[in-house]
């Protein structure tokens, strides 16, 4: 394992190319979501190797519901078999799971499988990891605003630290390094707030492919990153 200077406490990743990495291979695109489903057990043992203690994927986000249903349906019957067949090895190895984004619009079962590994493994100190099912930004950013106000509380006593506490992530971190697979050079409504300085780092490697190597590459890269905040 390459020894890395600098390393993150909270990475965020945005998991993109299941679908082509599919589809260049002659497969359906939900085998492109199980081989990446895969693919991020890979990457959690290797960021453990490297003690990160905070990581949140972006599993299914409010937009992930415009594409076609037999595709979504098979996307979150995947995501609710991984949870049940990887929360005993995650809770065995010290791992925390926790939600971020709303529960009510998903499938019973998947909705039932999350909340037993958030109860299992809620008192877990070695990784936070956290998965974003039905999250967006902006949908987050107007539940804050809505349950600021909901609480009564004077416009005057509204600051950073309050917002933060009222977001779904308030007892994490600030994200330090965003990682984007699959060429695309954009964040997609995710952890907006959250992220507003932290580094990004995009590869065309797609997901499925996003191997520890590659976790490395990116780690490293960020190593060389001098973070500033906006000070000189």
């Amino acid at each position: 394992m390459k020894k890395i200077a600098q390393l993150p406490n909270h990475i965020a990743f945005i998991m993109d190319g299941n679908g082509r990495w599919a589809e260049k291979r002659g497969l359906p695109r939900l085998e492109g979501h199980r081989a990446g489903i895969e693919n991020t057990r890979l990457v959690i043992k290797r960021l453990s190797e490297y003690h990160i203690k905070y990581v949140t994927l972006y599993s299914f986000s409010t937009e992930n519901w415009n594409r076609p249903k037999n595709e979504v349906n098979g996307l979150l019957g995947i995501l609710g078999e991984s949870i049940e067949k990887e929360t005993l090895e995650l809770h065995k190895n010290g791992v925390k799971l926790r939600h971020i984004g709303h529960l009510e619009r998903l499938p019973q079962s998947l909705n039932l499988a999350i909340e037993r590994a958030v109860e299992l493994t809620k008192n877990n100190t070695e990784m936070t990891l956290s998965l974003a099912f039905d999250y967006g930004g902006r949908t987050e950013i107007l539940d804050t605003v809505r349950n600021i106000i909901a609480k009564g509380i004077p416009p005057q006593e509204i600051n950073e630290k309050l917002f933060n506490s009222y977001l779904y992530t308030a007892d994490l971190p600030d994200v330090d390094l965003v990682i984007r697979t699959g060429g695309e050079l954009r964040i997609s409504n995710f952890l907006l707030w959250q992220s507003a300085y932290s580094e990004y780092y995009f590869t065309k490697v797609l997901w499925p492919d996003f191997n520890a190597e590659e976790v490395e590459r990116a780690l490293t890269v960020y190593s060389q990153r001098q973070r500033r905040f906006g000070r000189l």
